[in-house]
């Protein structure tokens, strides 16, 4: 039986990213200052004017004007043509009070680990597939991949004239579950007026595309769109007003596994939201890994400020020779679900997320997340 997938990414410049990426540059200033930040960050970017609002608690705060400018400039916009508005404010007492305590102590002691209650209630979910070798489904694969070889590209100006809006999009034809054949790419980039629709054409065909698609490339029969609606010469902020936390889909799995509805950018790691769905994609991707499952789904559900998850669940699709509730027991044996714990495990202290902000926040080995060093643990309990 035929089936398809399909999945989007955006480019660094697309409105949307261009916010979570200064969300979460704006993260990152206030965590090289003090690690013990708490920041919810929201950006809108909007024709000419960039406005920051939110909650930050820092030691010293950074200048935020100054760093936005800095990360439109990284995105390759020119800071000159933007206003930038800031509203911030500390974070809630009430907050704060549920949350709090063990981080500013940091006294080393296990008992940390409970005092330190989940920064929001909600549910995340973490999903994994052997189906690629960045265990994540392979169309979103494939349209991070060309949305990063365009930016690549274009830093390396090989592309003259592109601008740094766009996005791809691709579909997958699958036969009786397995990935068969590219059916369609469709991919929409910004350029300058002076640049021919030929010229940019036959440099996405020619290109961008064998690179992005060495993986798994499209066949004579795949269908190729490049800038279906035409010309794209208004893009970025002046075509589209951006949103933090409006592509939470291109950020984890393409909309192919279920996802909690929380934002990850401009969030620092006392949110669940974020923290959470980092250890549940890292459990889902080592429960593929130990061969327990060929795909895999975690969700773990919080109360603000309470330490423990008040549910843990996996479904393994029928993929597994475990049953799910087996599987949900295992992991709970195996991984501390606690935030400080999960803080403590993955370094997230420390000023890494703006990389997280384009092309995806399980795409790169750099991310400890990524990591499949808990397999090891899990054979153990298995056979236990």
């Amino acid at each position: 039986m035929k089936t398809y997938k399909t999945c989007e990414s955006v480019r660094i410049g697309h409105p949307d990213k261009l916010c979570d990426f200064i969300a979460d540059f704006i993260l990152d200033s206030c965590l090289a200052v003090d690690p013990d930040s708490r920041v919810a960050c929201e950006v809108m970017a909007t024709s000419g004017k960039i406005i920051v609002s939110g909650e930050i608690s820092c030691e010293l705060r950074p200048y935020i004007g100054r760093e936005v400018k800095k990360a439109l400039q990284l995105c390759g916009y020119s800071p000159d043509d933007f206003l930038v508005f800031v509203n911030c404010h500390r974070q809630s007492r009430d907050i704060a009070n549920g949350v709090s305590s063990s981080l500013e102590k940091r006294n080393g002691s296990e008992d940390r680990y409970s005092s330190l209650g989940a920064g929001d209630q909600g549910t995340v979910y973490g999903y994994a597939t052997n189906e690629t070798e960045q265990m994540l489904p392979l169309p979103l694969v494939l349209a991070h991949n060309i949305c990063r070889e365009i930016d690549i590209q274009k830093r390396k100006y090989r592309l003259r004239g592109v601008m740094p809006d766009g996005k791809a999009q691709v579909t997958v034809e699958y036969e009786d579950g397995k990935a068969k054949r590219i059916k369609t790419i469709v991919v929409s980039v910004q350029h300058s007026k002076k640049k021919p629709f030929e010229e940019l054409e036959s440099e996405i065909r020619n290109e961008v595309l064998p690179v992005a698609l060495a993986v798994f490339p499209a066949d004579e029969d795949t269908e190729i769109l490049i800038n279906p609606a035409g010309c794209f010469n208004i893009g970025g902020p002046e075509g589209d007003t951006g949103l933090t936390g409006r592509k939470i889909m291109v950020d984890t799995y393409g909309g192919l596994a279920a996802h909690g509805g929380g934002a990850f950018s401009g969030k620092d790691a006392t949110k669940v939201d974020r923290s959470g769905a980092y250890m549940a994609r890292y459990i889902a991707k080592n429960i593929v890994k130990a061969g327990l499952a060929e795909r895999c789904q975690v969700g773990i559900s919080y109360a603000i400020g309470k330490a423990e998850p008040i549910a843990v669940s996996v479904d393994s699709f029928g993929t597994s020779s475990f049953s799910d509730e087996e599987l949900a027991e295992i992991v709970t044996k195996v991984f501390d679900l606690r935030p400080t714990a999960i803080i403590d495990q993955f370094d997230l202290t420390k000023p890494i997320f703006k990389k997280t902000s384009a092309y995806g926040h399980f795409n790169s080995p750099d991310f400890p997340w990524e990591k499949t060093d808990a397999v090891s643990k899990l054979v153990k309990v298995v056979k236990e």
